[in-house]
């Protein structure tokens, strides 16, 4: 792997004017408008399937083969690096984002029995969404909060110092604000 492809920050997507008032651009015409802006640069394979990943939440396979012809590089390639990092996600994730920090201080302040604790609560494992696609599980590396440990991410939301005896909570903090949010 060159040095070129190492990970780095996803840039901000600037979005496709929408094809009508109202209307999104089509997914073919937001994968071109990707490509193009990533096709000339040497090593941007990763930055390129950053921005489908924060399009679209992960990296559709009908998006992957168009965008692989595109940037010039092979549909192999593409599947090489979307299965190495765990960051990306090959199917849509369910609406809430549960991660897990799996760092050495949450993991020794006992993240592995909070992880367990949200696999039984919401009835999925570990790199799973529940079926009704409302949640979605994963265990990730340090994320930076290890004067917290443990701790977890819901989409964005950082939750510290947590026991398993906290999931059911938190779980009931992210659906009380959704549902708040919603009647705005």
């Amino acid at each position: 792997m060159s040095t070129n492809d190492q990970p780095a920050a996803p840039a901000k997507p600037v979005l496709a004017q929408p094809a009508a008032p109202g209307k999104p651009a089509a997914p073919s015409d937001q994968t071109a408008i990707i490509a193009k802006r990533w096709r000339a640069k040497r090593g941007s394979l990763i930055m390129a399937l950053h921005e489908v990943q924060e399009t679209y939440g992960y990296v559709p396979r009908d998006v992957a083969l168009k965008l692989a012809p595109q940037i010039g590089v092979p549909v192999a390639r593409i599947y090489e690096v979307l299965t190495f990092y765990n960051y990306f996600k090959t199917s849509a994730p369910g609406k809430f984002v549960v991660s897990v920090c799996t760092g050495t201080a949450c993991h020794l302040k006992g993240s592995g029995d909070i992880l367990a604790n949200f696999s039984a609560q919401l009835g999925c494992k570990e790199g799973e969404s529940t079926t009704d696609k409302l949640w979605h599980l994963q265990g990730v590396r340090c994320i930076g909060c290890c004067g917290i440990a443990p701790a977890v991410i819901v989409n964005g939301k950082v939750f510290g110092k947590l026991k398993p005896a906290d999931v059911g909570d938190v779980i009931d903090k992210v659906l009380t604000a959704d549902a708040a949010a919603a009647k705005v």
